[in-house]
């Protein structure tokens, strides 16, 4: 059932009106009117005063509870408009057009029930759970690629450092196999036959 409310010769301008209008069809009346109290707008002030109308038209005629209603439509139609001049420079004047609004709202009681908002736990809400796999496989993939550099730079400091340290642990003569022979001092009689045997 469809229920109806009109506000005449509104004095606000249509345009104005109407973006008012466009915000609360298709809405459940307590989320309307939840919405027109939190606009600071003259076209809300207007058009909320409209749909309690309808609403009260609702439960006083049609025995309708006003949970189960619906806005249907929130149409903004022109009224006439009221004609003013301004005075302007050298004796002109400039028309002044002070525009009115007709204002109609229509409830229904049908699909209340199909469009009234989902409560979080019943929503239809996925999981982002390729996003997630797909962060956890680049972040192993960074892992691995750190892990391989790391071995590289480290088996190159390994080949750098075995000459080194394989030249300051062993010696010439260890290499060798050769034994050290340490030379004593010749004495002053050794000396002597040496210097005999040359004359």
């Amino acid at each position: 059932m469809e229920v109806r409310s009109v506000y005449k010769y509104a004095r606000i301008s249509p345009k104005k009106a109407r973006d008012v209008a466009r915000e609360i069809q298709g809405l459940p009346v307590s989320d309307a009117i939840d919405t027109l109290n939190f606009t600071p707008k003259k076209a809300a002030f207007l058009i909320g005063k409209t749909l309690k109308s309808a609403v009260a038209n609702a439960e006083n005629n049609h025995d309708l509870a006003a949970d189960s209603l619906l806005v249907k439509e929130a149409n903004i139609s022109d009224g006439p408009s009221f004609r003013r001049f301004k005075p302007r420079a050298r004796g002109s004047a400039s028309a002044i057009k002070k525009r009115t609004s007709h204002i109609y709202i229509i409830l229904t009681d049908e699909g209340a029930e199909e469009k009234a908002p989902l409560k979080p736990e019943q929503g239809n809400r996925k999981k982002p759970a390729a996003k997630t796999e797909k962060v956890k496989e680049e972040a192993a993939a960074d892992e691995s690629v750190t892990d391989s550099a790391e071995s590289e730079l480290g088996a190159e400091d390994q080949v750098d450092a075995d000459p080194v340290q394989e030249a300051s642990d062993h010696s010439p003569d260890e290499e060798t196999g050769a034994e050290q022979v340490t030379e004593e001092p010749p004495t002053s009689e050794e000396e002597s036959e040496e210097e005999e045997q040359k004359d």
